[in-house]
């Protein structure tokens, strides 16, 4: 894998990769590998206000109609606890996300389920705030 360099940060997402290489195939179309890939692509999406990403990889079953994101705010860095497959189909991502908002730090502490459709796409389903 290749390694970020000046000319080519890294990934907002954590990993030590430039984001063409890491969440940024993701966002492009390609398939994530498993529950923990995509959940660092939706941290990288709403890095980069990707609405259309952050909708596209959300299980219809939870799909809002709509996203409102918030132009102001600042992301400040993901930290993925746990990757737990419940089966083939279901896994479980435990993360911290910090952002800045209006001078506040926030933090989401959330474990995501996700699953796994029969053409092996991931979704995150839904979370549960710790």
């Amino acid at each position: 894998m290749e390694r970020a360099t000046e000319a080519e940060p890294p990934c907002p997402c954590g990993r030590a990769v430039p984001y063409g290489a890491c969440c940024g195939r993701y966002h492009a179309g390609a398939p994530a590998p498993d529950a923990e890939s995509l959940m660092r692509a939706r941290y990288s999406a709403f890095v980069r206000g990707d609405r259309v990403f952050l909708l596209a990889s959300w299980h219809a079953s939870t799909r809002p109609a709509e996203l409102d994101l918030d132009a102001h705010c600042r992301w400040l860095g993901l930290e993925v606890r746990q990757h737990r497959w419940i089966d083939a189909g279901c896994a479980e991502v435990e993360f911290v996300a910090r952002w800045r908002l209006g001078g506040r730090g926030q933090r989401l502490h959330e474990i995501s389920r996700f699953k796994r459709d029969a053409e092996g796409r991931w979704f995150y389903v839904d979370g549960q705030i710790k």
